[in-house]
């Protein structure tokens, strides 16, 4: 595999554009919004910016890096040559149907597709395709320059071979690839959203504040980050999205959003991104630089 397409200009899409490009691949980047895009490649070049200050990757792999990325806002053309389509668009099952069912459509009968979700059933994603058997999750983690794991998620139907190609080509990428079956949050937030939802609940119940549950996790169990600090930095809109899928698959009470969750991503409380969610981020207050801990 040469060509790589990543859908979704995102965080996410443009951590996994930068690690694939980083390591020679070529990769097709595609949004539907040129602003999008653009804040992507700028993402990406100061991200290599931080890497080339500490001396992590030399000179000419940060203009290889960059020369090995080209932007698309049509699907058809971004994808026209694929050999791996990752999908890393909004945690959203709708959504991730109408653009498989896209590129199922558009990419090379050969291409394999992938998505990026970190919850949503790849079975279900795939079905809407005419290759089940090549359709797989890869789930990276945030922020995917620095993060080692990958979760490959098999679906019903995804092969052997797509597999295999798929644990191998994670190696390539200098990443640690852990194979997985498709039930709801995987393993990852199987066991994270419960650990985060009960932190949340702690808070609601008034069994400590903030800042004493994220210390009692950071000092007691030696997390680099407490599980509030964290559901800012994933986004408590995703932290809720990815609830309620554990909830909706299993039945399960315990995975039921706490309420005090639901009713901050209803204020629009949704953490760094929306500027508050646990801890307030506004440019006057900013103690803690939370990104800055990963680069």
């Amino acid at each position: 595999m040469k060509n790589i397409t990543v859908i979704g200009a995102g965080t996410m899409g443009n951590g996994i554009a930068h690690v694939f490009a980083q390591n020679g691949f070529r990769v097709s980047l595609v949004d539907i919004s040129e602003n999008a895009l653009q804040k992507a490649l700028s993402s990406i070049e100061r991200n290599l910016e931080r890497l080339l200050a500490k001396e992590k990757i030399r000179p000419e792999t940060m203009k290889s890096t960059l020369q090995n990325i080209s932007t698309f806002t049509e699907i058809a053309k971004g994808v026209a040559e694929a050999d791996l389509v990752v999908e890393a668009a909004s945690e959203n099952l709708d959504l991730k149907k109408k653009i498989f069912s896209q590129i199922d459509e558009l990419a090379p009968a050969n291409a394999i597709l992938a998505t990026n979700t970190s919850s949503i059933s790849i079975t279900e994603i795939a079905s809407v395709t005419h290759r089940p058997d090549m359709v797989i999750g890869m789930h990276f983690m945030n922020p995917v320059p620095i993060m080692k794991l990958i979760e490959v998620i098999r679906g019903y139907s995804t092969s052997d071979e797509v597999t295999n190609k798929i644990m191998t080509l994670s190696k390539t990428l200098g990443k640690v690839p852990v194979e997985v079956n498709d039930y709801p949050g995987f393993v990852a937030n199987r066991i994270l959203m419960p650990m985060i939802n009960e932190a949340i609940y702690s808070l609601y119940e008034g069994v400590a504040g903030v800042y004493e549950i994220d210390t009692v996790m950071k000092l007691g169990m030696a997390h680099p980050m407490g599980p509030l600090q964290l559901a800012d930095f994933i986004g408590l809109d995703i932290c809720l999205s990815i609830l309620k899928v554990l909830f909706d698959g299993f039945g399960n009470p315990k995975y039921a959003p706490c309420p005090l969750l639901v009713n901050m991503v209803a204020a629009g409380k949704l953490g760094i991104k929306s500027g508050e969610g646990f801890y307030d981020y506004a440019e006057s207050k900013k103690a803690e630089k939370i990104s800055s801990q990963f680069v």
